[in-house]
């Protein structure tokens, strides 16, 4: 389904302005289900109004990956993904740039591996052998089943990871198909929801394995920006405002999710148990937010020791980076 955002008011206060002759700019994206990019909520709160920038959504992702390749092949303008799943993109021959944060992890939004109350599963170690629910392959959750068991001393392998969409993942969990459903830092309204229905118990979330981080990032393609270097900059630095804005006004930035949401024939009623974003003050990243998985990735043998620089690879607010 197409959504196409109605243009709002910006505020005189921010100062943004183009040259009347700028030629509008319409960024096509992918949308998550259940789910408001920070970039979408800017949107809303007229942040692009006056910059020559519209967003258009065009459909949604299964998860990263997929975004990732709608990036690649030219069908959008910006993709989202794990950093990890962005990371071996890069390596893979795409020129992306992470733009900004789209999510963060810690104490008030993270992922959670949950289990049903009677489960005997209590502790990492006893992931091992069991069946994991997640949203996507080769992305957060993906990456920090692996971490996670690193850190214990267990095959990194050693869990058995099948896709399940978020809107499904309560229903498999509590149907006894899998052993685990891992719902997403970004799934935080269909966390909520579960948990109101009771029965289920926390094992880990990924702050206990990655600590606060950044958790997945806006993509741009270097070449875009090169081609539109205000407006990439007035995108990131409004989304990373947007992302303060729903910091301070949680309850405003609910009442939007829910109308968004209904606009796109979604269940709006999850709105209520959004918690927020995740991410640092500001909104923009820090290096250990690339370097981490960095680092992970080398271990792994995934990338070569050197072949990735996060600060080749992050976008810097105020001035695009160059063109390789």
């Amino acid at each position: 389904m197409t959504l196409n955002f109605r243009s709002v008011v910006l505020s005189t206060a921010l100062g943004v302005t183009l040259s009347p002759a700028h030629a509008d700019v319409n960024i096509r994206f992918l949308a998550s289900h259940g789910g408001l990019s920070p970039h979408e909520l800017a949107y809303e709160l007229g942040y692009f109004s006056g910059t020559g920038i519209t967003l258009e959504n065009v459909g949604y992702a299964q998860g990263g990956p997929a975004s990732l390749v709608a990036l690649a092949g030219g069908s959008v303008e910006l993709g989202s993904a794990a950093t990890a799943a962005v990371l071996n993109a890069i390596a893979a021959g795409n020129d992306f740039v992470a733009a900004y944060p789209s999510n963060g992890i810690n104490d008030e939004a993270q992922s959670i591996f949950f289990v049903l109350e009677d489960s005997p599963i209590r502790t990492i170690e006893d992931i091992v052998g069991r069946t994991i629910a997640v949203n996507t392959l080769g992305a957060h959750l993906d990456y920090v089943v692996r971490e996670a068991l690193h850190q214990n001393g267990l095959p990194e392998d050693s869990a058995n990871l099948i896709v399940v969409p978020g809107p499904q993942l309560e229903q498999v969990l509590r149907s006894r198909q899998v052993d685990i459903s891992a719902f997403g830092y970004w799934q935080t309204t269909f966390t909520g929801a579960a948990l109101q229905n009771g029965g289920l118990r926390a094992v880990f979330d990924d702050t206990d394995v990655l600590g606060e981080i950044a958790g997945g990032f806006i993509v741009l393609r270097r070449d875009w920006i090169g081609a539109h270097p205000d407006e990439a900059r007035i995108f990131v630095e409004q989304s990373a405002r947007a992302l303060d804005f729903a910091r301070e006004n949680l309850d405003e930035t609910r009442a939007i999710f829910g109308r968004v949401l209904a606009e796109r024939g979604e269940n709006s009623e999850v709105a209520q148990f959004f918690t927020g974003y995740g991410v640092r003050e500001g909104g923009l990243p820090v290096e250990r937010d690339i370097q981490f998985w960095i680092e992970v990735l080398e271990r792994q043998g995934s990338i070569q020791p050197g072949e990735l620089l996060a600060n080749d690879i992050l976008f810097v607010t105020g001035d695009s980076p160059t063109t390789n």
